[in-house]
């Protein structure tokens, strides 16, 4: 990409930029869905689905919180931190200006996506009358942040830049599948539709930026980035369970029956196969630059159950 094309396609169609508002129009009077059922695993649960309607209705309600406020927080604490690194020149990498002007570019981007994810959170709560819970965000970050810490204790930073590259290069069905179907109220369907557009510039940006963060390595440090990388796509894919099992919690289910859905809903063998399968554009990416040929970095990459 030259450093022309991305400004254009940004002053023209980024979602800041081009998307109006949206807006919840009164489609819960007609039984549109909160969220897509197939992308919720414990929803189709004979536990969960032996709940009377109200409080299944209510489990998608509050997946529909939990994606949207851990979208808000990771935009801002985790892909903010590295990109405000980057535009500001203090991310130790040799950046052109016209990169940084683009890093800025995402910075905006991203503290949009959080806005509007807000926004809508308080648009369906309050027409629905169905309460976000609150959710902690820190054991989340505080798990992410411990795999630079210990792969790369020196180098934080560094680390922040990797955390970043991981999750932009990842492909989640959600971004794929919500705007796609038509039973889910119209403006989770744009909203994630506009998220998804800016992302696909996002993700050729981090993808053209890993490969000039690599280059710049020297190789003993390219060794401790191949063992890290790992750790960091299966710490961004593993599923967050705290919010499922307060959620289940608040439909009503006890203790036991809460450990038995998320017991059956999220089995090792299907987690490990997810990650495989969202990780596969990074994985390809690091393949290409040579980070899987580098000493112990595909052993890393295989112990970690993300070559296939």
């Amino acid at each position: 990409m030259t450093a022309a094309e991305p400004r254009r396609e940004w002053d023209e169609r980024a979602g800041v930029r081009s998307c109006p508002r949206r807006v919840l129009g009164d489609e819960l009077e007609r039984g549109q869905l909160f969220f897509p059922p197939a992308l919720v695993p414990y929803l189709d649960h004979p536990l969960v689905r032996a709940l009377p309607a109200d409080r299944r209705r209510a489990l998608l309600a509050r997946h529909l919180y939990h994606y949207l406020g851990f979208t808000a927080q990771f935009e801002t604490r985790v892909v903010n931190r590295a990109t405000d690194r980057i535009a500001g020149g203090r991310s130790g990498l040799r950046a052109s200006t016209a990169t940084r002007l683009d890093a800025y570019r995402i910075y905006v981007d991203e503290g949009y996506h959080s806005l509007y994810s807000l926004d809508v959170i308080d648009q369906v709560s309050r027409a629905s009358g169905i309460p976000p819970a609150p959710y902690d965000f820190g054991p989340f970050l505080a798990r992410l942040d411990a795999v630079g810490e210990r792969a790369l204790p020196d180098e934080g930073p560094l680390a922040q830049l990797l955390q970043v590259v991981v999750f932009e290069t990842l492909i989640t069905s959600i971004l794929n599948d919500v705007p796609k179907d038509a039973g889910v109220l119209t403006v989770v369907r744009d909203i994630v539709r506009d998220h998804a557009r800016d992302e696909g510039w996002h993700h050729a940006f981090f993808s053209a930026l890993f490969r000039e963060l690599w280059a710049q390595q020297p190789a003993p440090l390219r060794a401790r980035v191949a063992r890290c990388l790992p750790g960091l796509i299966r710490s961004s894919l593993l599923p967050d369970l705290r919010p499922v099992r307060a959620s289940l919690a608040a439909a009503g289910l006890g203790p036991a029956a809460v450990a038995d859905v998320v017991a059956d809903s999220y089995p090792a063998r299907r987690v490990d196969e997810d990650v495989r399968r969202a990780s596969r554009h990074a994985v390809r990416l690091f393949e290409e630059t040579g980070v899987l040929d580098v000493p112990g970095g595909r052993d890393a990459f295989a112990t970690a159950e993300l070559l296939r």
